[in-house]
């Protein structure tokens, strides 16, 4: 079995439950699984030595939230909403006329180039959504496309409902022939339970068309105003309900009362519905933040994601995701590493497999070229990413 070792790393944050930090630590691989985590000085040998010169290595970030299947862009949109206009989720339908338009090849090459992007930003473990083909057959394509593109794939058919289609025939289709028709590549069903898209109880159908199916569900939910999201996927048993810009108090107790039997400090007991923020995309709408800060305070898991996609957040560093959290969401830095890995993974189901630099978990390591981990938001905006290993693989 090869091994590789790096060594002489200057700070070392793993995101265990412990939230140990080390200082002048070594990590050895296996294959593509991490096989020991210590004090550079007790370092067994290895096939293979990488000195990291004083680097700082961190998990690799697992964005829980994207929408990479897509052609065309919005800049028009965006410009316009910086000057003024408030956002509206119709704009979805520019991108679907766009994304119709394009061949098998077009639309794998531009998902892969996106991908590849997040990766070299330090981005091991990414999930998308299919939303952006609203009808049977590119729904279809869109879900066998995605399905060896990314780590995660999520149906979306209830994005929007098309222009000139009853919306509640619509949803019909959504959770009868469409979600027979992708069942086989996705790994959840999403829903964007929001004015100008989908009703409490067209949500609620879409939920249950997923759950006789045992698709595990999330929810876009509570974004542009106070709603039934966050509720519903906590009835539903979601694994995330996502954006959460507008909590009431019941909103926040409802999520926290999901972690009931929840131990953090051992990670043990059942896994209730994590808050996904999305900095990025409260930044471009011009929306309050999210209130992670709250959320974390009241013992509810959240995660941090990118949302990358061409209308309301066309960036998928997560670098500036989680700069943006200590900033201007008040989380402290270890907090927002942790959303970023480990609250990504918990949103995603794969917390055993990666989120975190722990023996016998997947090799997922994004090294920075800074001495602490800290330059994140000390240094908001700077290229700080060296090196990325995914599955004990060198990437860059």
């Amino acid at each position: 079995m090869a091994t590789t070792l790096l060594t002489n790393i200057a700070q070392l944050v793993t995101v265990d439950a412990a939230g140990t930090v080390m200082e002048n630590a070594a990590v050895l691989i296996a294959e593509d699984k991490i096989q020991w985590v210590g004090a550079a000085n007790d370092a067994p040998a290895a096939d293979t030595v990488h000195d990291l010169k004083g680097k700082t290595v961190l998990p690799g970030w697992v964005d829980s939230h994207s929408h990479l299947i897509f052609g065309g862009d919005r800049a028009e949109e965006f410009v316009a909403r910086m000057a003024g206009e408030s956002y509206a989720a119709g704009g979805i339908a520019v991108t679907t006329s766009a994304t119709r338009s394009l061949s098998d090849e077009q639309l794998t090459n531009l998902v892969t180039a996106r991908r590849a992007e997040a990766l070299s930003m330090g981005t091991t473990w990414m999930e998308t959504k299919t939303g952006y083909g609203l009808e049977l057959m590119e729904e279809t394509r869109h879900a066998q496309l995605g399905r060896s593109l990314v780590d995660t794939l999520t149906f979306l058919g209830a994005h929007l409902v098309p222009a000139g289609i009853d919306a509640d025939e619509y949803t019909d289709l959504v959770a009868g022939p469409m979600l027979d028709a992708v069942a086989q590549y996705v790994d959840f069903v999403d829903v964007f339970c929001e004015r100008g898209a989908f009703t409490q109880e067209q949500t609620r159908r879409v939920l249950q068309a997923a759950q006789e199916k045992n698709l595990a569900t999330k929810v876009h939910g509570n974004q542009l105003g106070p709603g039934p999201g966050v509720k519903l996927a906590v009835e539903f048993g979601s694994h995330s309900v996502d954006h959460v810009n507008y909590l009431e108090d019941s909103d926040i107790q409802a999520l926290a009362g999901s972690w009931g039997t929840w131990d953090p400090q051992t990670r043990t007991g059942q896994v209730g519905t994590v808050a996904t923020c999305l900095p990025a995309c409260d930044l471009s709408t011009r929306q309050p933040l999210a209130p992670g800060r709250e959320l974390l305070d009241a013992g509810v898991p959240i995660a941090l994601a990118s949302n990358c996609n061409p209308g309301t957040s066309y960036t998928s560093n997560m670098n500036f995701c989680v700069a943006t959290a200590v900033l201007q969401m008040n989380l402290s830095l270890s907090e927002a590493i942790e959303a970023a890995t480990y609250g990504g993974a918990l949103a995603l189901g794969v917390q055993d497999l990666v989120g975190s630099i722990e023996v016998g978990k997947r090799a997922d390591l994004h090294v920075l070229d800074a001495p602490v981990a800290a330059h994140l938001a000390y240094r908001p905006g700077m290229n700080l990413t060296h090196s990325v290993y995914r599955a004990g693989q060198l990437m860059n």
